[in-house]
C-alpha cells in the first residue's frame, strides 16, 4: 500500500477506531508514528501502545482510551502540516488547541514533541497535528 501521507493515515485510523468504539487500533510502524503514539500515550489520549513484526512488517498496536468506557477520550484530532503544504511555526508562534486543553505535536531539531515542550525548550518546528 503506497501512502502519500503516513501520518495522516495514522490519525485517521485512531479517530475512525475511537468512534467505531475500537478497543485496538493497527497501524503500521515507523520511527515518527512511535513517537508520536508515546507522545500520545504520555499525554493521557491513547492507553497502551505495543509493537509486533509479521514478516518484514512491523505493526504499532494502539489500546485506545476511553472516559467511563463510552465516551473517547481523543474527542479530535486533525493533521495540520501536509505533504502539499508544510507548516512551520517559530519558537514564539507555536498555536495553542482550545486556549489549553488539547495538544500541539510539533517535529523539532531535537525531535518531536508537544508544543509545551517545544517553547520550554525555546524550539520551533513543523506543526504535525492538533490533537483535543
Amino acid at each position: 500500500m503506497n501512502l502519500s501521507d503516513p501520518i495522516a493515515d495514522m490519525l485517521t485510523r485512531i479517530r475512525n477506531g475511537s468512534r467505531a468504539r475500537h478497543t485496538e487500533v493497527l497501524v503500521p510502524a515507523s520511527r515518527t508514528k512511535r513517537e508520536i503514539a508515546r507522545i500520545l500515550k504520555d499525554e493521557g489520549f491513547i492507553e497502551e501502545v505495543g509493537e509486533s513484526q509479521e514478516g518484514p512488517r512491523a505493526w504499532l498496536h494502539i489500546r485506545l482510551k476511553y472516559v467511563d468506557g463510552k465516551a473517547p477520550v481523543v474527542s479530535g484530532l486533525k493533521r495540520i502540516s501536509k505533504p502539499g503544504l508544510r507548516v512551520y511555526a517559530q519558537k514564539t508562534d507555536i498555536p495553542r488547541v482550545l486556549g489549553g486543553l488539547g495538544i500541539v505535536i510539533v517535529s523539532t531539531s531535537q525531535g518531536i514533541m508537544t508544543g509545551q515542550q517545544a517553547r520550554k525548550a525555546q524550539l520551533g518546528g513543523e506543526v504535525l497535528a492538533y490533537v483535543w
